[in-house]
């Protein structure tokens, strides 16, 4: 008899119905059918697909499980006709049937998921974008571009689909072709172009290229110098891609009237970290790897950088700090960096604390930074920064250093540092480097 009734209730579980069981607590507990969860995680699904073998997974592992490579069905160990799975309403309806009946018990409804776009639509829409263009249409490209953005932002698969598909590519063609005319007339066309691309960062070489034409980058110059917050922050975003790997188009950019004045600006009034973070890297490529990097360095100082770059450290997160570092670094290569930076009461305090905080590259850069100014004091007879940098910890600082360890530049650099202060330690107690900070208006 209790065989009998044992086998009824695993029966009963196999057709799928709904099992109650007490629990040493005495409290009901649910057992979700077995043909509404998923045979890969064993959870409830939630967006139920079909695959062409004819088996039904939750949306989110199955394409996890197509993206790692697997083109075999996990179950069966077929292999796929096509990896593009399709939705199982009928699986869905009864699960959210399910959830319904059994609310009682704490189960929430699963919302209807909003079908993905497939690579065939991204296609379709992709090839209008190329039509419109070559017929100069920028009310039809503008408004299959605001297509684009609103279905890449509904959910990441969607904008791994337009990505995988050549997205990126289609628009950075589609804002050189609009580049080329008057920006007033296709300024409206060419926002929403370059706002869906920041969705489609980092871009491929091909989308580069049509990204990096002398048309399309004056055009970013142009939104960097005039545009809202949403333009410049797009606008530096894309110099940000162009400039990463490419000399080439570090030297057009310095050439282009107006781009460093627009990135300091950016510095100077920021309207986001990641936004401030591009401005500072791209500013770095230029004033390290420009024909023309003196030029541009004697720009920046006379635009102010030096202080800009040291308030800014004063309280930054990593990545800015990092950057802002760099670029200070690239600015003391110039005689008028190096004195701007020696006549700047926070030089040293700001320095000295970045040493052994923040990042292994906050330290080689602050040393880097230090050892231009103590050098070019140990030419002249006044040395007042030699003298302040003991002050604030310096020597104490540099030699934890040597002991904890660094990179061989930063060691000689350190090593010969400290034989320069050394010389004057006679002359200057060292005291607590927070000192310096306790009359700082910001919070360090």
């Amino acid at each position: 008899m209790m065989i009998s009734s044992w086998r009824r209730r695993r029966a009963a579980r196999r057709e799928g119905k709904l099992q109650q069981q007490r629990n040493d607590n005495g409290e009901i507990e649910l057992t979700v059918p077995r043909d509404f969860r998923c045979p890969i995680s064993l959870d409830l699904m939630k967006d139920p697909v079909t695959l062409s073998t004819g088996i039904t997974y939750d949306r989110e592992n199955i394409e996890k499980w197509i993206e790692a490579g697997n083109f075999t069905c996990p179950l069966t160990n077929q292999v796929l006709r096509s990896l593009e799975p399709i939705p199982n309403h009928i699986i869905r309806k009864k699960i959210q049937d399910w959830c319904v009946e059994n609310r009682s018990y704490g189960i929430e409804r699963i919302p209807t998921p909003r079908v993905p776009v497939t690579s065939m639509e991204v296609s379709d829409i992709l090839s209008k974008i190329n039509v419109a263009c070559m017929k100069q249409n920028g009310k039809g490209c503008r408004d299959l571009v605001l297509k684009i953005k609103s279905l890449a932002k509904e959910s990441e698969r969607n904008k791994r689909c337009f990505v995988s598909n050549g997205a990126g590519c289609a628009l950075s063609e589609a804002f050189q072709a609009f580049s080329r005319a008057s920006f007033d007339e296709n300024v409206a066309v060419l926002e929403e172009i370059l706002s869906a691309l920041a969705i489609m960062f980092p871009l491929d070489v091909e989308a580069k290229g049509f990204l990096g034409s002398a048309s399309a980058m004056r055009c970013l110059i142009w939104f960097l110098s005039s545009g809202d917050l949403s333009r410049r922050r797009n606008a530096v975003l894309g110099l940000r891609e162009l400039v990463s790997i490419d000399e080439r188009k570090v030297n057009e950019l310095s050439d282009m009237e107006g781009a460093i004045e627009a990135l300091f600006k950016l510095i100077k009034d920021p309207i986001c970290p990641t936004s401030t973070k591009a401005s500072l890297l791209v500013i770095y490529k230029i004033i390290t790897s420009s024909p023309t990097k003196e030029k541009q360095v004697k720009k920046l100082v006379n635009l102010g950088i030096v202080s800009l770059l040291l308030e800014t450290l004063v309280d930054s997160e990593r990545g800015i700090c990092e950057k802002a570092l760099g670029v200070l670094d690239g600015i003391c290569n110039s005689e008028e960096g190096r004195q701007m930076a020696c006549n700047n009461a926070l030089s040293m305090p700001v320095l000295v604390k970045k040493i052994l905080r923040v990042s292994n590259l906050t330290t080689d850069f602050s040393v880097s930074i230090l050892w231009k100014l103590c050098k070019k004091e140990k030419t002249e007879d006044d040395a007042s920064v030699i003298l302040e940098a003991l002050q604030v910890g310096a020597f104490l600082k540099l030699l934890l250093l040597l002991q904890v360890g660094c990179v061989e530049e930063t060691k000689d650099k350190a090593s010969e540092l400290l034989k320069i202060l050394n010389l004057h330690r006679n002359k200057m107690e060292c005291v607590d480097p927070m000192d310096n900070f306790k009359d700082l208006k910001r919070p360090f």
